[in-house]
């Protein structure tokens, strides 16, 4: 049985294709077209999906779109009924919108797909699950748990903004949900809003800002208490209440009401790109710290209503990884597993699993693997043939390697040698985060790799953290750590023994100086608050990868690397040879590796592309 899932129109639009159960494919669509967060159809990853899985849409057994368009119509007039007048300009905006287009969503999901190949409509029932029913069943399925409570966060589906489930077997009961427009994906939204960075695009730059507050600051206590007291009311159970004559996103075109904001916190809302002052970290720490209570207090409630030892979690908020690490170090359940692509994208194989399960009622196997993700490494890779295509397009020089051993070996000497490697291996990840198949490497024992990386390569603010990629068995000789953490969702301190001692000044320092203050023998992966987004490499999932990690720990005694991911600020990570080519050329990037070819710099022709590549890509 073959079944394939979409999620379009909102961001992160993205297919996913499964096969009795299994999953054979899964891509954004932004990676094809290379417009960030794209929303539009996912017609390129439907084509790679079909393409790699070798089926048509006639062999299909279902298409399944990721949430219900009509019960969110449904929840957009009722909340524009109860806000009038307010909203009326909002209203009149997207109504044309809905009505031509959205309303008409099955009609247009058909076209769309005949314009990819012809097929028999009548034959193929087109399926419509709930929001969060497509995050419960993306986490759920592909875990390794026979029974487990599922929590899914985000700003907001049809109605629902968080759901409690229980998983069994093959089912999934929804048993409690919080409605629109109480939201914490939303709060934490309005407060990326408010702090300067861009919605549904900058949350992970407020959780990286958060540890630059000062957690013995009377103003962190002070934001907290307004932001309790004010902004959201927080129940026993998690479920929240927000205030809303201070927040715009039900009716308005912004997240909140500025004014009232800015008498709230007695500060401006900050401009785009301007300086950060430590006011702004205080803040971000402050709603950090409510989101992780929150969270905590939701998964409490989960483990109350299931009693289930298990807990999955998906959704935009699940991508938090510092409330994820908090939440583990809780203990409230015996294990954790994270939907590597939690947000609107994971929504695609959600849905394809959902209706194999729920709908087909099909039996669910369970394997000995860790989960049945592979690793997310779900997109497309690329032969030989078309490595050379590129190298001949650019007259690009390469050496080629017969043996990964051998490659392995030689680009862990460059690393060893300060040089930054683009690093291209393989089939694509499947989420956010670059997993070692479309990566940028470093050495972390290297106080400048950090800095040099943010400035000179990825052309982004310096305050915002790198990841380690740590051997799996080496992970607890790092990190305060026993278990894994196969998809960089997990942020865990780093072991004292390994720390330097803080001076007396620090708190008083300003943000850059605090920032460069080297924290450990690993200082290039060590947040300022001591600790890592780990990110734990197995050999079965990513042999290449680890091999490269291992034979680094030869040279130099650390099983680890600096990860961040293959792209530019603003610019989705790489998918073609093409797309790390031109991305290894516009960056100061030492070396490029593409399978098994190596591309050194200095050897390069000169770079002579005349697209203005840092205007078409916008900021982030």
């Amino acid at each position: 049985m073959k079944i394939l899932g979409i999620s379009a129109f909102y961001h992160d639009s993205a297919a996913a294709i499964i096969e009795d159960g299994v999953i054979i494919a899964a891509a954004q669509e932004e990676r094809f077209t290379r417009i960030k967060h794209d929303s539009s159809f996912p017609s390129e990853a439907v084509k790679f999906c079909l393409n790699y899985s070798a089926v048509s849409i006639n062999d299909l057994d279902a298409i399944v779109f990721y949430d219900k368009p009509l019960l969110k119509f449904e929840r957009l007039l009722e909340t524009y009924y109860s806000f009038s007048p307010k909203g009326f300009k909002s209203f009149i905006t997207s109504m044309p919108v809905w009505i031509k287009e959205k309303m008409f969503l099955k009609r247009m999901l058909n076209e769309e797909l005949e314009k990819i190949e012809e097929y028999d409509k009548k034959n193929i029932p087109l399926l419509f699950p709930e929001h969060h029913l497509s995050h419960a069943a993306s986490a759920f399925y592909p875990s390794s748990y026979q029974k487990a409570a599922i929590l899914t966060i985000d700003g907001v589906g049809e109605w629902a903004t968080a759901s409690i489930c229980l998983g069994e077997g093959n089912t999934i009961k929804i048993l409690k949900e919080l409605d629109f427009p109480h939201s914490l994906g939303l709060l934490y939204s309005a407060f990326t809003y408010f702090l300067g960075f861009r919605v549904n695009s900058g949350e992970y730059k407020l959780m990286g800002l958060a540890p630059y507050g000062n957690h013995n600051s009377d103003d962190v206590a002070a934001y907290v208490e307004i932001i309790k007291s004010k902004l959201v009311k927080i129940k026993p159970d998690g479920s929240v209440w927000l205030d809303q004559k201070f927040f715009n996103y039900a009716t308005g075109l912004r997240m909140v009401n500025e004014k009232k904001w800015e008498e709230l916190f007695k500060m401006k809302r900050r401009s785009p790109e301007s300086e950060l002052e430590q006011k702004h970290c205080d803040l971000a720490l402050a709603i950090q710290l409510v989101t992780e209570e929150i969270v905590i207090k939701m998964a409490e409630e989960a483990k109350r209503l299931t009693n289930a030892e298990n807990l999955c979690l998906a959704g935009g908020v699940a991508l938090n990884c510092v409330a994820n690490g908090k939440l583990e170090t809780e203990g409230v359940f015996k294990d954790i597993f994270i939907q590597p692509a939690a947000g609107d994208a994971g929504g695609a194989l959600g849905a394809a699993l959902a209706a194999y399960y729920i709908y087909f009622e099909k039996e669910r196997k369970i394997g000995d693997s860790m989960d049945s993700m592979f690793g997310s490494y779900l997109g497309p890779e690329f032969s030989e043939l078309d490595v050379e295509f590129v190298a001949k397009k650019y007259k690009a020089p390469f050496k080629k390697y017969d043996s990964n051993l051998e490659l392995s070996k030689d680009v862990a000497t460059l690393l060893t040698n300060d040089s930054i490697v683009g690093w291209m291996q393989g089939r694509m990840e499947f989420g956010p985060r670059a997993l070692g198949a479309r990566s940028i490497l470093g050495d972390p024992r290297n106080k400048e790799t950090q800095k040099k990386l943010n400035l000179k390569i990825k052309y982004r603010e310096s305050f915002r953290p790198f990841a380690p990629s740590v051997l799996a068995e080496d992970c607890k000789d790092f990190f305060e750590h026993n278990g894994t953490s196969p998809y960089m969702l997990i942020v865990k301190p780093v072991n004292e023994d390994r720390r330097n001692k803080l001076p007396d000044d620090y708190e008083s320092r300003t943000i850059k100086d605090k920032l460069y203050f080297t924290r450990s023998d690993i200082p290039a992966v060590t947040h300022i608050d001591f600790t890592a987004r780990i990110q734990t490499v197995h050999k079965e999932t990513n042999p290449n990868y680890w091999e490269l990690i291992n034979e680094f720990k030869k040279i130099s005694g650390y099983g680890m690397l600096v990860n961040t991911s293959f792209n530019v600020r603003g610019e989705p990570i790489v998918c073609t040879p093409e797309d790390a080519y031109r991305c290894f050329m516009r960056t100061e990037m030492d070396y490029l590796v593409i399978n098994n070819y190596v591309f050194d710099k200095k050897t390069q022709p000169e770079w002579e592309d005349t697209d203005n590549w840092q205007e078409e890509f916008v900021l982030d």
